[in-house]
């Protein structure tokens, strides 16, 4: 496929993603707006990545540290996207991650987040983290349980203004491994409900729920993500493999 007709390509499963991601709302009488879409960018290289951005997305996500830093060195895009790391992050990863200002959607431990806080508060700037819940208790997704999620936010306390520091604004859950879109709907239930939980019992704002991947979205966006990961989907026609079916 040539440059021009993947670049075409491209904007055309854009449109379609953006359109669907309206329908979903609408469906639950939710305004799209209130929905950002994040075109997960860690199949392709650069150059595609900005054809993404070139057609209108301008949240990228990255599962690998590494990918992010590249990419935000690499490409002309200051200005017109915000970064969001949604895979793990060691914390000998931190310092150089934050220099690309992300939403760090992947925090699962109570002392990752603090690495976080702590180099935040160095560089003097406020960084918006979620907590991974595994709502599914599939051993192989990562993630904390809903209690370890409480005695960890229970642990750490909300920054100053304007000190800077790490800000926790919500929650980020992926469903189960095989889960059909009314089972992950359960799961995407769990999490909001635990989200309203901790919110409620705090006092502290938690808006943004990181949910919904490219089979399940709709699912997500029912039951309140304010954050929708799409990776595969934006990228039909570019990519082949089920490697990429996520």
């Amino acid at each position: 496929m040539s440059d021009t007709n993947s670049r075409l390509r491209i904007a055309e499963n854009w449109r379609a993603v953006v359109e669907e991601v309206r329908q979903a709302a609408a469906s639950t009488g939710r305004d799209p707006a209130g929905i950002q879409i994040i075109g997960v960018s860690k199949y392709v290289d650069a150059a595609t990545t900005g054809a993404l951005v070139d057609a209108g997305c301008t949240d990228l996500g990255e599962s690998r540290p590494q990918q992010l830093w590249q990419k935000a060195e690499f490409l002309p895009l200051a200005g017109r996207v915000r970064w969001h790391l949604i895979g793990h992050l060691q914390t000998n990863k931190v310092r150089r991650t934050l220099r690309c200002h992300p939403v760090i959607h992947s925090v699962d431990s109570d002392r990752l987040l603090q690495k976080i806080d702590d180099e935040a508060r160095a560089q003097q700037i406020e960084v918006p983290v979620l907590v991974e819940v595994n709502v599914s208790g599939d051993p192989a997704k990562t993630g904390l349980s809903p209690d370890m999620v409480e005695a960890l936010l229970d642990d750490f306390p909300v920054p100053p203004e304007p000190a800077g520091g790490a800000r926790v604004c919500g929650l980020m859950a992926m469903a189960g491994w095989g889960t059909r879109p009314s089972e992950a709907r359960h799961q995407f239930a769990d999490a909001r409900e635990l989200r309203d939980h901790l919110q409620m019992k705090s006092g502290v704002p938690l808006p943004e729920l990181s949910m919904g991947m490219s089979g399940d979205f709709a699912a997500a966006i029912a039951e309140g993500a304010t954050m929708v990961r799409i990776g595969s989907r934006l990228f039909e026609g570019i990519l082949e493999g089920p490697e990429h079916r996520k």
